[in-house]
């Protein structure tokens, strides 16, 4: 072993080794001395980390709201999260800091703010005319919990009802309570013994405001006077109550009940109901009641000026109707259609042409909010079809096993993706325009190709444009129609290794240039795809069998060789040239009963048709060997320069030349070490020691599963099996014998330390910390390709890290980033004239590099990235110049080499939830940030890096988290976010003469400031609510200013005919706000803009 001296090269500690010879140690200085030649840009102030958008369907949804003037649409869900949606590439994500589940959504209508309801009882109050939404004030209720709320139309008063029946009243503008309270003891009888329950229900008479509307659990009804602060009338039913609505006359009343009935009530008829409805209900005969069914559980009454008015429920089943999917019901006039939902319904809105309840509401669409999607249905067509949904929202139709990442990609990609995809799309949606459309798209400052691909548990692959901060799905590829599906689960072989989603991919390889795909399944199969504008049908789908096993061969090792040679084509480990059969296995069990030779999938053997777009050129099938299942495969990679294809697991490493359909390398992982193998292991059958499956399964060590299967991909476990210790420094022979390949990167480099030259390779990582290279022989291009063989061979290299190899790559003598070979795409299907066929002769892929062929002659940097540590070392003297010790007490889940403002970095994710980036070749630390714990496997499975700072991860199962770690992007952010507010007019009120004053609005307007206010109602118990301001920065200071700007809305009645002083002052507010928030110009220009239009201020 040599020894290595410190020493310090550019400004980073790193190890160089000497030699004891006089001509290595001058050889050593001038590799020291070119490393100083390499200018490294990059700086710790080009790094910043924050989260840029969240795409996806909002997981785990509870609640909905519309604003009918701006046409937002808000999502509240279980853990806290608040989804606003505008026009398509307009969204945004806000979070409660509490995580506390959203029970109710009101927007301001119009205002630019939402009042959300939580179920830790607190009400928060946010301000949508900023690009990130916050929280102006909050209230939290103390001894009493929130059930219900309601906010009349162009209102500051928000009434809130409580588990206790009362109705406490809340000023929006200040949001302090009011001292008038309704109590549930004087709404309803006093006469009545027992309590009427939460209330469920509150909404004001659309024709008078003086009169509430009040809806408890129990089926009480009560309509309150709030001037006289009695009840006018009690309407009592036997069955519970779910919602209420209101006919736009204010004259009638709708209620769903629990036991799926709807009653109408005339409001001066409190006796017994109008009318009685089971809508789902068998009519018996002799004038029974019908057979109750499942709850109604919620009902909205909408008016049409042409016709019937329209009834619209969900829920209200008869109970017979067993796996009966849920349903919305649309009654309209005589016609009932039920419209079945592919989940449970959440939430349901129609949408109306007016804001106003006093006028006839004219639905036009219905937004259902599912447990696991958004669906819109279009009422004025016949048949109410759906709108075609244009936010990505599918991310999770199936669930997401993997992800990758791709910045800066070949401009051609995306229409080339979106033109094959466009083919796929379903027909028979609406032809109307999308009815959500407020908002304003952000500026585009970006202007590089952006693809996500996604890999899914039913073995469906999606390639989604990610330009621009948006999100769009371009093309889908489903891997799994290329097997044969088992009808039943008794007709299922017992080859599977995972108990369910068979077809679930685990790992993708992908390369922009060339188009080719490559994708890694769970069962131990690999497929190649090749991209094509035309429509082919392959008769024999083109497949080949591989015996990947854990033992070694009795051969003596040569004595010249440090590594026995490894097996070439025609010799070694059995390789099987392509067999066309969908059955190619002689025998499905060995000669002691054991299952054998037989793939976990059938492969079809009937005529493929394949669409444009991706195409079957391989598939590849690891099999079942003497009783052991396959080993899940833990790394890819595809080369189309080289017509290569390389997988690995904890058995070992294979290699397919997918031009000829041959087995190149068939090796156990011990074999690739020969003689050099530094543990001494003694390679055993696999039948003795037998291994859980690795890849995506989540088995702690030492754990033993039945019949060798694992889980799903799709299971999130819950104990985390992230916290055990994942050091290479192995003891346990079983341990050592496990090793897998971890990492493999094809590249055109030096393989040995007395290479002159650069030549193919593969470079090949495993989990114990070693890489090792293998040489590639290619032969010549066009025909001959075809014809010779590729021949390969070890080099005898071999390097150790600490931890499991996760990243290679390669940089030149300028320490720019040498990509692997690749062929351009051209088009497979169409015959190719001569011209063409004589230059793909002469076509020999290149290395796209900045550097010439005599600058990589000289020299070049290999980079590793392991679990636990970064080296460079110089090549071909495989010298170790630079070295990062990136964890000591947690471990790299995912390393990137990426490039940034026209440099590289190593950028990794910890799993302690570091975010570190270093500088190369130097490995000097740019960026540490401590950004989130890892929490399950979905995080760990999903992160990644690319190009240009950006990442992204699967935040839930159905959502997408991207964030950056570019300081340029987080600067311009702010100008990339989309406007939720804009400027609008509200609607005329209806032409009555009599509608006068800001919160007039029905025939009947209420002075509500003359009954809540402080004056006449007096202050409310200072125990009941706790005001909480909302937090600091520009939300803070215009939270603080919200006295004058409150003093401004008072004014706003007096000052109405005289509109050049009300100018005036808006002016002045306009100014203040400015001054207090000189940073957000952009808003101040809109707030000038706009000055003579009506706008209000918090």
């Amino acid at each position: 072993m040599r020894k290595f001296n410190i020493r310090k090269v550019l400004d980073g500690l790193t190890a160089v080794s000497s030699a004891a010879s006089a001509s290595s140690a001058a050889q050593q200085q001038q590799a020291g001395n070119r490393e100083t030649e390499i200018q490294e840009t990059l700086q710790s102030e080009h790094f910043q980390l924050c989260k840029t958008v969240r795409h996806g369907f909002p997981y785990q949804p509870s609640a909905l709201a519309f604003d009918p003037v701006q046409k937002i649409l808000a999502i509240g869900t279980q853990t806290g999260a608040l989804r606003l949606f505008g026009r398509p590439g307009v969204e945004c994500y806000c979070q409660h800091d509490s995580g506390a589940a959203v029970i109710q959504l009101q927007f301001l209508i119009n205002e630019g703010a939402l009042v959300s309801a939580l179920a830790d009882d607190t009400l928060h109050l946010w301000n949508l005319r900023q690009k990130r939404p916050a929280i102006l004030h909050s209230l939290k209720f103390n001894r009493e919990r929130i059930t219900f709320c309601h906010l009349p139309f162009q209102s500051k008063w928000l009434y809130v009802g409580t588990e206790r029946g009362n109705i406490h009243i809340v000023n929006v503008e200040s949001f302090t309570l009011s001292g008038y309270v309704i109590m549930w003891n004087k709404a309803i009888e006093l006469s009545s013994k027992s309590h009427p329950g939460p209330i469920v229900h509150i909404s004001d008479n659309p024709m008078d405001e003086g009169k509430l509307l009040i809806g408890f659990e129990s089926g009480t009804v009560v309509l309150w006077d709030l001037k006289s602060k009695k009840a006018d009338y009690r309407y009592t039913h036997d069955e519970a109550i779910h919602s209420v609505a209101w006919h736009h006359e204010g004259k009638q009343f709708i209620c769903s009940h629990s036991d799926g009935t709807l009653t109408i009530w005339n409001v001066r008829s409190p006796t017994k109901p109008f009318q009685t409805i089971t809508p789902h209900g068998k009519q018996l005969k002799d004038g029974k009641k019908p057979e109750p069914c499942k709850p109604i559980l919620k009902v909205e009454y909408k008016t049409t000026r042409a016709g019937e008015p329209f009834i619209i429920l969900s829920g209200g089943l008869s109970y017979d109707t067993v796996g009966r999917r849920p349903c919305l019901t649309v009654m309209h006039g005589k016609s009932t259609a039920v419209l079945e939902m592919d989940y449970s319904i959440v939430d349901f809105l129609t949408l109306c042409e007016t804001p106003y309840p006093n006028d006839f509401q004219e639905p036009y669409a219905v937004v259902v909010l599912l447990e696991k999607d958004l669906v819109l249905i279009d009422l004025a067509q016949n048949g109410y079809p759906i709108f075609e949904n244009p936010y990505p929202l599918t991310i999770h139709e199936s669930p997401v096993t993997c992800c990758e990442y791709f910045a800066d990609c070949p401009v051609d990609l995306i229409p080339a993706l979106y033109s094959v995809g466009a083919r796929q799309k379903r027909q028979g949606y609406s032809k109307k325009e999308w009815p959500i459309s407020g908002g304003n798209w952000g500026l585009i400052t970006q202007s590089y190709p952006e693809i996500i691909i996604t890999g899914h548990a039913d073995g469906s692959i999606k390639f989604w444009d990610a330009s621009a901060i948006t999100l769009q799905v371009l093309y889908k590829l489903k891997t799994a129609k290329v097997f044969e599906k088992s009808r039943n689960k008794d007709d299922r072989p017992n080859t599977d290794i995972v108990d369910e989603d068979p077809y679930a991919i685990q790992i993708i390889s992908w390369c922009p240039e060339s188009r080719m795909l490559c994708i890694a399944g769970v069962s131990a199969h690999v497929i190649i795809y090749r991209f094509s504008k035309q429509e082919v049908t392959t008769e024999i789908i083109p497949m080949l069998e591989v015996r990947l096993l854990y033992e070694i061969n009795d051969m003596e090792s040569p004595d010249g060789e440090q590594v026995p040679p490894l097996p070439t084509p025609g010799t070694g480990s059995n390789p099987q040239s392509i067999v066309p059969q969908s059955h190619p296995s002689t025998s499905s069990s060995s000669s002691d009963g054991l299952r054998d030779n037989v793939p976990c999938l059938k492969v079809k053997n009937s005529p493929l048709k394949q669409s444009p777009g991706y195409q079957i050129e391989l598939v590849i099938q690891l099999v079942w060997v003497s009783g052991e299942p396959p080993q899940q495969i833990t790394s890819l990679a595809v080369n189309s320069a080289y017509g290569l294809v390389v997988f690995g697991n904890c058995n070992g490493i294979a290699m397919v030349d997918y031009l000829q359909k041959t087995v190149l390398l068939n090796l156990g992982t011990i074999e690739l070490y020969g003689s050099n193998d530094p543990y001494r292991r003694e390679p055993r059958s696999p039948r003795k020691s037998r291994q859980p499956s690795g890849g995506l399964c989540d088995i702690n060590e030492g754990t033993t599963v039945p019949e060798d299967r694992c889980k799903s991909p799709t299971s999130d476990v819950k104990d985390n099996s992230f916290s055990r210790s994942r050091s290479s420094s192995v003891t346990s022979i079983d341990k050592e014998s496990r090793e897998a390949i971890s990492a493999l990167h094809f590249c055109e480099t030096f393989t040995r330390k007395n290479d002159t030259s650069p030549s193919p390779c593969l470079w090949v990582g495993t989990t114990l910390g070693t890489v090792l290279v293998i040489v590639l022989n290619l032969p010549p291009g066009g025909e001959q390709r075809l014809l010779q063989p590729v021949i390969v061979s070890p080099s005898g290299t071999i390097l150790r890290l600490k931890g499991a190899i996760l990243r290679m790559a390669f940089l030149d003598t300028t320490g720019s980033l040498v990509p692997p070979a690749h062929e351009p795409w051209r088009e497979h299907n169409v015959p190719e004239d001569k011209d063409e066929k004589d230059k793909s002769k002469k076509r020999r892929p290149v290395s796209v590099s900045p550097s010439s062929s005599q600058e990589i002659s000289e020299n070049q940097y290999a980079v590793i990235c392991s679990e636990k540590q970064a080296k460079v070392i110089s090549l071909p003297s495989q010298n170790c110049i630079y070295k990062q010790n990136i964890t000591e007490t947690s471990f790299v889940l995912r390393g990137d080499i990426v490039s940034l403002s026209n440099s590289i970095c190593l950028a990794c994710f910890c799993a302690n939830g570091h975010i570190m980036t270093f500088s190369l070749p130097s490995l000097r630390p740019l960026l540490d940030v401590y950004y989130l714990p890892l929490t399950n496997m979905r995080i760990a499975r999903t992160f990644c890096f690319t190009n240009n700072g950006q990442a992204l991860y699967l935040v839930s199962p159905t959502e997408i988290q991207r964030l950056t770690y570019s300081q340029e992007t987080c600067e311009n952010l702010q100008e990339m976010l989309g406007e939720l507010f804009t400027p609008v007019e509200t609607p005329e009120a209806p032409n009555r003469g009599f509608f006068k004053g800001l919160f007039g609005g029905g025939a009947q307007s209420l002075d509500r400031e003359e009954l809540f206010g402080e004056s006449a109602a007096g202050k409310a118990s200072r125990s009941l609510a706790q005001h909480i301001p909302g937090p600091g920065g520009i939300e803070g200071v215009k939270g603080a200013a919200s006295g004058v700007v409150g003093e401004l809305a008072r004014a706003r009645l007096a000052l109405d005919e005289r509109g050049q002083k009300l100018g005036e002052l808006e002016e002045k507010t306009a100014a203040m706000l400015y001054s207090a928030d000189s940073f957000s110009k952009h808003a101040h220009e809109m707030m000038l803009k706009y000055k003579d239009k009506k706008w209000y201020q918090f």
